[in-house]
């Protein structure tokens, strides 16, 4: 079942059903409210299942190898959205915000995905992805989780030193997680970023201008807010 084609019907009915369940999640925040402990364990629980399920069937079916270790930007914002599940805590919610919401959403629109619906590593994969910004979208509406704009430097600052580390066990490991050698096998957004020292300098650009689109809706939601409070006060 290896024959993927962007843009095909399944693939355009999983953005489809993505876009709706996120834009539900919005919406409706005070018809669901009620039922947020519901949400919030139906999430953690599919964020496990997918990331456990995904290591199991690459070892079940002899694909497995250091490359798959749990070391990709999808695996540690899951982590992170299990430990904020479990723990709250701002300072880290910052870094998901922005690993953790725009990011998975362009994997799901440009996916590295070889395998049709209804393959398994279809179905987790865009499960998984989609969980992770709903996760998000979660913490945001339901537990009023909001960053600050200065959180965008830091953040990348952040990334950009984990990325250090990253690189290191890329060479001595001959991986590719963050993506740091090469672009992705299948064609997505990373194909079109060059080359050598080119790719670099184009993956730190991508990185900014998508952190500054992520934070649009939170500058947005704030101003939203700071409004609405002054109109209370006056």
């Amino acid at each position: 079942m290896r024959t993927f084609e962007l843009f095909s019907t399944p693939h355009i009915a999983v953005i489809f059903i993505f876009i709706f369940i996120s834009v539900l999640m919005v919406i409706f925040r005070r018809s669901l409210r009620p039922h947020q402990s519901i949400i919030k364990w139906t999430l953690f629980g599919l964020l496990i299942i997918c990331e456990v399920s995904g290591q199991i069937w690459e070892a079940a079916t002899n694909q497995y190898e250091v490359g798959s270790l749990p070391l990709h930007l999808c695996s540690i914002s899951t982590f992170l959205c299990l430990y904020l599940f479990l723990k709250p805590n701002k300072k880290i919610f910052y870094l998901l915000f922005f690993t953790g919401l725009l990011p998975p959403s362009l994997s799901i629109i440009t996916p590295e995905m070889f395998y049709q619906f209804p393959h398994f590593d279809f179905l987790s994969y865009f499960l998984h992805h989609a969980a992770i910004t709903w996760s998000v979208i979660y913490f945001i509406v339901f537990q009023g989780y909001r960053v600050p704009v200065k959180a965008i430097g830091s953040v990348f600052l952040i990334l950009n030193l984990m990325a250090i580390p990253i690189f290191i066990i890329n060479i001595l490991l001959d991986t590719n997680f963050f993506y740091l050698a090469n672009p992705t096998e299948s064609k997505t957004i990373l194909s079109f970023f060059g080359s050598g020292i080119m790719y670099y300098i184009n993956l730190e650009i991508a990185a900014f201008i998508v952190f500054s689109i992520t934070y649009v809706p939170m500058w947005m939601l704030l101003k939203r807010e700071k409004n609405k409070r002054i109109n209370q006060e006056t």
